[in-house]
């Protein structure tokens, strides 16, 4: 579905107003607000539950347009963004004046993306302006990946949301630290690292921790709410069977090589061989595994090589520590 170009400009009054817009994007829908308006991003903060001190994404409609949001642009950043815009990598640089510090976490770094959707690059261009957009929906649990799912989790809460269609890519952006002379994977996502490492022509690391703080890395993120078990591909169906006894309602993600056996679980959704069909389906399984009653879901993790890293990552999240009240 394309949006009509009144629901654009409808969407474009909405965040000059002060409002918020859910906006598709290749990754996942995002629930924006005006990037240089204090109080607009406070709200987003408070329809999510998200703590303020976790970062928001400066969306903007060009990398001819990055300048104007941070205070440099070191020529592998420039790299990257000539190469990757649109395109699913966020750039983490030296804020600009133009960001508020509700938009950082209180940081002095930024994080810069141009989305790779037409709907959204409409709206960024008839809006004029950046918008700050972390994944419309509560935090912590599965993101967005088409408009429905965006009116089931926000409702009223939001006060437009521009429906794109379904999100081609399906997992956030790859997170990039660009600020220091070797860039680092703060976040794994839909620019993959062996992508990165060509244009680049030097290894990425991806730590396990950040003194920068970015999106996606509570404990607990990307989380159904059933609780998520991960074990290795050999151990799915046992472990199934073994919960299923248990008295749980299971449900199972279940990996191509184990396509042709039978499950005994509550529900069972095969797991495409294809990483990119697999990274594009991986919130909307965990939201059918809900939906259809599961309290407890078993998966394996990909080989971790292509976006087989993303959806390992968010695999981790979701199974991570839940809060405890």
């Amino acid at each position: 579905m394309t949006a009509r170009t009144s629901d654009i400009e409808k969407a474009a009054g909405v965040l000059r107003a002060g409002g918020l817009v859910a906006l598709p994007t290749e990754t996942v829908y995002g629930l924006g607000a005006n990037a240089e308006d204090p109080a607009a991003v406070s709200r987003i903060f408070q329809v999510k539950g998200r703590p303020p001190s976790h970062p928001l994404i400066v969306h903007i409609s060009g990398a001819e347009h990055l300048d104007d949001w941070v205070q440099e642009v070191p020529a592998t950043a420039r790299l990257l963004a000539e190469r990757f815009w649109p395109g699913p990598l966020t750039l983490v640089l030296r804020r600009g004046r133009r960001v508020p510090l509700e938009a950082t976490g209180g940081l002095e770094t930024v994080a810069v993306r141009v989305p790779d959707h037409p709907v959204a690059l409409a709206l960024l261009s008839a809006f004029g302006g950046g918008v700050t957009a972390p994944s419309a929906n509560r935090f912590g649990s599965v993101s967005p990946t088409t408009a429905d799912d965006v009116r089931a989790e926000l409702g009223d809460a939001v006060g437009f949301v521009l429906d794109g269609g379904p999100c081609k890519v399906g997992v956030e952006s790859t997170i990039v630290d660009a600020t220091g002379e070797i860039p680092t994977i703060l976040r794994p996502g839909g620019a993959t690292r062996e992508d990165l490492e060509a244009v680049l022509g030097c290894p990425l690391a991806v730590p396990a921790t950040s003194h920068i703080r970015v999106p996606g890395q509570h404990p607990s993120h990307y989380a159904p709410s059933a609780r998520v078990v991960l074990v290795e591909p050999e151990k799915v169906v046992d472990e199934a069977r073994l919960a299923q006894e248990q008295g749980h309602q299971v449900g199972v993600l279940l990996p191509p090589s184990l396509a042709d056996t039978p499950v005994k679980a509550h529900a069972v959704v095969g797991v495409p061989a294809s990483l990119a069909d697999y990274a594009r389906e991986l919130y909307g399984f965990l939201r059918e595994l809900d939906q259809r009653g599961c309290d407890l879901i078993v998966a394996s993790l990909p080989v971790e090589e292509g976006l087989g890293l993303a959806i390992a990552n968010r695999l981790r999240r979701a199974a991570g520590p839940r809060p405890t009240a």
